[in-house]
């Protein structure tokens, strides 16, 4: 286990020390014998009462965790267009819903394979949240062709394509390729030549470079990622946690 770092804490501790009235404690009028004589016992009370330090640690960390998540609510609010309402990325779940919830995802990513069945049954059990997928190939070249794929699926042939093709993906284990990617639409009965035809258009193109910007405006760097209304989820959620999360969305 990876200990956690003295000096934030010894620095919290210095600092509620300091912060006494000036009359009680100038630091800046003592001499050197009582100076160190301070610093003697600053480290001998540390020593006695070591759980100060990780005290101090805690609250350092859920300062820095709320300061986090207020900076995240900024971003989502500030990209909220592009988050929302982009007009390019495919919507499941229940259109009317009262929670949105967005996913970063790339097809060769484990967690987000992990997550899918989650995401599903989260959508199933609910029945009141819209799902929005935003296609974010990170992983490679077998990734970035899937995306390509995918959403040229989706702007030829429709959203219930795209979804045979995304939902098919998410649990395809094996090489991405060209081959491997047309017997799977041809399987659907989709037109796989359609399709590949559209793969490198200016459109598909478009759409993987405003969701790389978007996710780089949100600090996002990988896979699986969620925002829940105002809220950045980042990295794989097991289900209680994301049914947790909207509980207190829907409570507040």
């Amino acid at each position: 286990m990876t200990r956690r770092p003295l000096l934030p804490a010894m620095a919290l501790a210095m600092a509620s020390l300091t912060a006494l009235p000036a009359q009680a404690l100038d630091l800046e009028d003592m001499s050197q014998p009582e100076r160190e004589a301070f610093r003697a016992e600053i480290r001998a009370y540390l020593l006695e009462n070591p759980e100060v330090i990780m005290e101090a640690v805690a609250v350092l960390e859920q300062r820095q965790a709320e300061a986090q998540a207020q900076n995240d609510v900024e971003l989502v609010q500030a990209n909220a267009q592009a988050i929302f309402d982009d007009g390019h990325s495919w919507v499941g779940g229940n259109p009317d819903g009262d929670i949105t919830l967005v996913e970063f995802m790339d097809y060769k990513c484990g967690y987000c394979k992990r997550a899918f069945p989650e995401v599903n049954d989260l959508l199933e059990f609910d029945g009141n949240i819209k799902l929005i997928v935003k296609e974010f190939p990170i992983l490679g070249e077998q990734s970035v062709l899937a995306s390509r794929f995918a959403i040229a699926t989706l702007q030829t042939l429709g959203d219930e394509a795209y979804e045979q093709i995304h939902d098919a993906l998410m649990v395809y284990n094996g090489d991405i390729t060209q081959t491997a990617l047309n017997r799977m639409a041809e399987g659907f009965g989709l037109d796989a030549a359609a399709i590949e035809a559209q793969m490198d258009s200016d459109a598909v193109n478009t759409v993987i470079a405003e969701n790389r910007a978007l996710a780089q405006r949100l600090n996002i760097s990988g896979t699986p990622s969620f925002v829940m209304e105002d809220q950045m989820l980042r990295g794989y959620l097991p289900l209680d946690e994301m049914q947790r999360v909207a509980a207190e969305i829907r409570d507040n």
